[in-house]
């Protein structure tokens, strides 16, 4: 056998080995079975997400064979939704005043599919009923909003402003808006759009403990929920069982640290978002990507009674890893190590070559990996005799040496 042979083969002995330490520092696993092509999905389970990094860095798939340990690389695909929004462009070619209010006529370049309009007025503080109608001859017009609320209200403590327009998708060649008010409105702009909202795929989080708790004190109502384990969550929906009108700011925070003192646990939290919960549009907010287990929803009443809460609904995108399996070995998910750092692989650059349909894989429970011991290091003397012995002997030995040089002296 060769130098060059030898080095070889001690050079994947060691990739092995490595490997295989490797995955000793992370503390749970979940075997991957069916492993058959090339490429398959895999969808996360909500309770890895409480044993894992914030950013979900240190996940990592291995295989292990009868004598190497491989890793397979992965993409993290989180099933947001895809947005779309295509503004159209338009003229506005008539506004006049008529027995219904003023009227403002929108003219598309070509004909397109639009779903949205945008209002910007120059007044700051209103709340008008309008109509929206669409025409293909500006003959004969067709009612596509009626009695349909735009509100702004401005000044020392409030700015909200409400004048979207959603409706279905409707394709004409003119718009035309009516605004039902008694002094004639300055329409500073206006953004007519195709919007559309695809692709997402959410899972719902149960909510095990629900508390609602109005603080007269500070003029708020405090949310506090609890889900079953920690998860990843990216929207909350609020429901309102109140028919009357109503505008509130809104907190969102989530439960990021906590203490233990003398007197109790101290509980930490941190703002997610920040909202307006309305009785005009659907209470639904899109948050940012958050593990948690415990949120608190902080409503300012301000001097209003409080608001009846009905229901609320925690919701968080499905998160997939998209992997690549080269050699056929036993693989398994790692995950639960807070030194690692995010992996790169090759696969990011290239994902055109992923198929689009792909297996998905079941994966196993939780196991809990088993650290190896470290061999403890025992004394040199583990019976207190054996040391006394030795010290014996060694006083001899200097005595031996003392009298001998006493003797040539």
């Amino acid at each position: 056998m060769t130098l060059t042979t030898r080095l070889f083969i001690g050079f994947l002995i060691g990739c092995s080995t490595f490997c295989a330490a490797q995955m000793e520092t992370y503390n749970y696993k979940r075997t991957l079975d069916d492993v058959h092509d090339e490429w398959h999905k895999l969808t996360l389970p909500d309770a890895v997400f409480g044993k894992v990094k914030s950013d979900l860095s240190d996940l990592r798939i291995y295989g292990t064979t009868v004598n190497d340990t491989v890793e397979a690389p992965y993409l993290l695909k989180i099933l947001s939704d895809k947005i779309i929004h295509k503004t159209i462009p338009f003229d506005i070619i008539n506004k006049s005043k008529g027995s219904n209010g003023y009227y403002f006529t929108f003219q598309l370049y070509s004909e397109a599919t639009i779903n949205q309009i945008n209002l910007n007025f120059k007044e700051q503080n209103f709340d008008w009923k309008i109509e929206l109608q669409g025409s293909q001859d500006q003959q004969e017009w067709f009612t596509l909003l009626e009695d349909y609320r735009i509100l702004s209200i401005k000044n020392e403590t409030t700015d909200y402003k409400f004048t979207k327009l959603v409706f279905p998708d409707a394709k004409y060649s003119f718009f035309r808006l009516i605004v039902k008010n008694n002094e004639q409105p300055e329409l500073v702009s206006a953004q007519l759009a195709e919007h559309e909202i695809s692709g997402g795929s959410f899972i719902e989080h149960h909510i095990k403990k629900f508390e609602t708790n109005d603080i007269k004190k500070i003029k708020t109502t405090e949310i506090n929920l609890e889900l079953d384990q920690p998860v990843s969550i990216s929207q909350i929906q609020i429901d309102v069982s109140n028919t009357f009108d109503y505008y509130r700011p809104l907190k969102i925070e989530y439960r990021n640290d906590s203490v233990k003192t003398e007197k109790g646990w101290n509980y930490y939290y941190k703002t997610i978002t920040n909202g307006t919960l309305n009785s005009l549009e659907a209470n639904s907010f899109n948050l940012d990507n958050t593990i948690a287990k415990h949120l608190k929803l902080i409503i300012y009443n301000s001097d209003n009674q409080p608001l009846s809460i009905d229901k609320v609904s925690i919701k968080g995108y499905e998160h997939q890893l998209i992997a690549r399996f080269t050699e056929p070995a036993d693989y398994m998910l790692v995950y639960g190590n807070s030194s690692v750092r995010k992996p790169n692989y090759d696969i990011a650059k290239f994902t055109s070559k992923i198929p689009n349909s792909l297996d998905a894989l079941s994966i196993g429970n939780e196991e809990i990996i088993e650290k190896l011991e470290q061999p403890k290091v025992k004394p040199l003397f583990e019976n207190s005799y054996w040391l006394w012995g030795v010290i014996g002997v060694v006083i001899l030995i200097l005595g031996g040496f003392t009298l001998g040089m006493l003797r040539k002296s």
